[in-house]
């Protein structure tokens, strides 16, 4: 029997549009017109403890599902490659593929600024849902979508012809972009990246502009929409929104073998590790050390460099924290000059910060204030 999930989406919509006053209109229409569940297919995962257990339609029944499905939350697909339809039990493992909650795909859709027809590339299509809520709002033929993985592509194409929508899709590398499309008024990225592809800027429109989450190694992230002018230079501002998405998979951490701590040098920390906990202190800590992850242990912080393996780590001792670090790199004195300076400026949130990229100079920086403020380089 079908189920009539117009009320559902409807339901979802108003849900959406209640969190977030300032949402368009257009956008919440097209939540209610494109059923989520034909995105979903017959299984997912979710959290089960440190692990991911499989849930299968077949087994929690159809009014289950479907309650599943209209939440506004992100359903995980697939772990470490293996999709949940294929999962004998519960894995462990890191997300690799997932159904985007819907408030953070049309609140990435209102960020890019969208106007009717305009063309779009779409870096990374998932399971197809935020690609149809594309065409809806600017028709299929402005729409072309990019999808790494190849089984994940395929049941996207399946997903969308059912739903009844036809755009562009493409399998490949989406940091690549898609240049027999070219020129596009638009590059949204449903991935995070360490920083913005050349071949993004090189398909762009005159004053075109590319909506992406800037990510790193410390899973820390910002939402900006960064604007091409006539000189070839892209600028923008971060918005407030503490927005998270995968990071794009060549832009992954490589492996690495398990922490051995070294006592290293020790002094005093004269910041609180705790701001690595906050949103933009996190981002903070992360452009200072673009290369190095963050780890809790206890009451501390650690910090290890994926290139150097040089390692920072913290344990409180009575008057604050003791800090050990080992290795070519400083981190923690990297991390440290840059929370000062952020302090210093009152903490502000990401929304005081911005971003330039300038192509022909090789140089993308993220600055605090200003362009002329503070700043830091992000890894190319």
């Amino acid at each position: 029997m079908t189920v009539d999930t117009a009320p559902l989406r409807h339901a979802l919509a108003a849900e959406i549009g209640t969190s977030n006053p300032t949402l368009a209109p257009q956008w919440g229409a097209a939540v209610a017109a494109v059923p989520r569940d034909l995105f979903l297919d017959t299984a997912l995962y979710r959290p089960a403890g440190s692990r991911w257990e499989p849930v299968r339609r077949g087994e929690v029944g159809e009014q289950e599902w479907l309650r599943l499905v209209y939440a506004d939350r992100t359903l995980v697909t697939q772990v470490d490659g293996v999709d949940a339809a294929d999962a004998t039990g519960p894995i462990s493992g890191i997300p690799t593929s997932s159904a985007t909650l819907p408030s953070l795909v049309v609140r990435t859709l209102q960020v890019a600024e969208l106007q009717g027809g305009d063309k779009v590339l779409e870096v990374g299509t998932g399971t197809g849902y935020s690609t149809a809520i594309l065409c809806h709002r600017l028709g299929e033929k402005q729409v072309v979508s990019i999808e790494y993985d190849t089984a994940v592509a395929a049941s996207a194409a399946a997903h969308l012809k059912s739903a009844g929508y036809s755009p562009t899709l493409v399998v490949g590398d989406g940091l690549q972009g898609h240049q027999e499309q070219a020129d596009y008024d638009a590059v949204i990225a449903t991935c995070a990246v360490r920083s913005i592809p050349r071949s993004w800027l090189w398909q762009l429109a005159d004053g075109g502009s590319i909506t992406t989450t800037i990510s790193g190694w410390m899973l820390a992230s910002g939402l900006i929409r960064l604007t091409l002018d006539d000189t070839g230079v892209a600028h923008g501002r971060f918005t407030a929104d503490p927005i998270s998405y995968m990071l794009a998979r060549p832009h992954e951490r490589p492996p690495h073998p398990v922490l051995l701590r070294h006592d290293g040098n020790t002094s005093h920390a004269r910041v609180a590790p705790a701001l690595l906990q906050e949103w933009a202190g996190c981002f903070v800590a992360q452009l200072a050390a673009p290369s190095a992850e963050l780890m809790t242990s206890g009451d501390g912080v650690v910090l290890r460099d994926v290139a150097t393996g040089s390692q920072a780590w913290t344990e409180t001792d009575g008057k604050g924290s003791t800090v050990h670090q080992h290795g070519p790199l400083r981190l923690w004195d990297q991390v440290e000059a840059a929370l000062e300076t952020w302090q210093s400026a009152g903490a502000p949130a990401l929304a005081e910060f911005g971003m330039t990229v300038s192509d022909t100079a090789l140089d993308q920086t993220v600055w605090l204030g200003s362009p002329d403020g503070p700043r830091w380089h992000l890894p190319i």
